[in-house]
């Protein structure tokens, strides 16, 4: 029998504790017939009322000097004391598991190298999707790829905002005030809107697939806070849609370039269709091609399921570690901000002869506003977009087109 502990016990936590409950006997075929048992959950609350009150402490140390337990579910969210506790968890020789996005792609290259010292695993499929797993299928089913590029709808939030605004016609702030009542968005949704969430996630994938550390603070973040309802109208007219898009690509000298930012996606292109608080990750390798993976990227059961697929592995592989890491960073992997190329779409206060005579070469869009002109440029480097559009009178939106 494994003996496990939940370190959390708020939206995640509980629904870690729901589904080994429910499902006991399918984990435990899937544990090669080994029963998980829950010895311990952390949280300094008191749940008086939970029908297995017994399970609750408030003491650390219970957990990290049992030598029973040899699998902890970290879901307590933020960098402390979440990296305290999993550094010395894994240094005692037990595997831990997370959905903790922000430690794992801040601490993620020290904390995997702890895990492969000590034998033991960390694993994070929940960190990045929620329940759709695309952790284990960048790590093992596509390892005969080099991949070439990541982009995804990585936050469910910005997705419900911007559909929000696409379907029904609403303009951000009635979007975001309509995410916050149904609960998608918190009070404070600054994380959220400002692409911080995706950055990190971004971050982790890179990370995983280049094997080379991908410091999210390196990475160009912009969210959708200026996306206004003529940006979307526009978008439609294009036979495109808005999204926020956290984008990695993978250049051959070894440097990865990466952004996260909102992106004009063409109706062909199988991310544009995503809508409400779904989630999808577009990955192309060099030789399987585009593979896509989309389902809840939040919610109690859709990523307590991924965090408890990651307990039934490492109680699986509880005598070995899965060879899952990334390198320390020596050199700077982050790829010069004009290494790729763009078209952008552009509305501005000019007119036509004067953009014709700046970007040569472009493509115009009927004016869904009155007083201004908007087009799509052909391919260009971010410093030739930045010095073109300087000399436009009021550039009033200025959005790259996913290649």
């Amino acid at each position: 029998m494994a003996k496990a502990a939940i370190m959390g016990y708020g939206t995640v936590g509980s629904g870690v504790y729901d589904i080994i409950k429910t499902n006991a006997e399918k984990l435990s075929r899937s544990s090669n017939g080994e029963e998980i048992e829950l010895k311990y959950i952390l949280d300094i609350r008191d749940f008086d009322n939970h029908p297995e009150k017994e399970l609750f402490t408030k003491d650390f140390n219970d957990i990290l000097s049992d030598g029973e337990v040899s699998v902890v579910a970290e879901v307590m969210g933020g960098l402390h004391p979440a990296y305290e506790f999993t550094k010395q968890l894994l240094e005692a020789g037990k595997s831990v598991v997370t959905s903790n996005k922000e430690l794992v792609a801040t601490y993620g290259e020290e904390l995997l190298a702890i895990a492969r010292e000590k034998n033991v695993n960390y694993f994070f499929e929940a960190s990045v999707g929620g329940g759709i797993p695309v952790i284990r299928p960048i790590h093992q089913c596509l390892t005969a790829n080099n991949i070439i590029r990541i982009a995804g709808i990585l936050n469910g939030t910005t997705n419900y905002i911007l559909n929000q605004m696409i379907k029904n016609g609403k303009t951000f702030d009635s979007a975001l005030k309509d995410a916050q009542a149904k609960g998608f968005a918190e009070r404070n949704p600054a994380a959220d809107i400002e692409g911080h969430d995706a950055c990190r996630k971004i971050a982790i994938l890179a990370s995983l697939a280049s094997g080379k550390t991908i410091d999210y603070n390196d990475i160009e973040t912009e969210g959708i806070t200026s996306i206004t309802l003529d940006d979307v109208k526009y978008a439609a007219a294009m036979d495109s849609a808005v999204k926020l898009i956290g984008y990695a690509y993978f250049n051959e000298d070894g440097t990865v370039y990466s952004i996260v930012s909102p992106m004009i996606i063409k109706n062909d292109s199988p991310l544009s269709g995503v809508d409400g608080v779904f989630n999808a990750i577009l990955i192309t390798g060099d030789c399987v091609g585009d593979v896509m993976f989309y389902g809840k990227g939040a919610g109690k059961l859709p990523t307590a399921s991924a965090v408890v697929a990651d307990i039934v592995d490492a109680v699986k592989h509880r005598v070995t570690s899965k060879k899952i890491f990334w390198e320390k960073q020596t050199d700077n992997v982050m790829a010069h901000k004009d290494s790729r190329k763009f078209s952008y779409f552009i509305r501005t206060a000019d007119n036509a002869e004067n953009i014709r005579k700046i970007f040569g070469k472009c493509e115009f869009v009927d004016n869904i506003a009155d007083g201004e002109s908007a087009f799509v440029s052909e391919p260009l480097t971010q410093s030739e977009a930045d010095e073109k559009t300087a000399e436009l009178r009021n550039v009033i939106t200025k959005l790259r087109v996913m290649d």
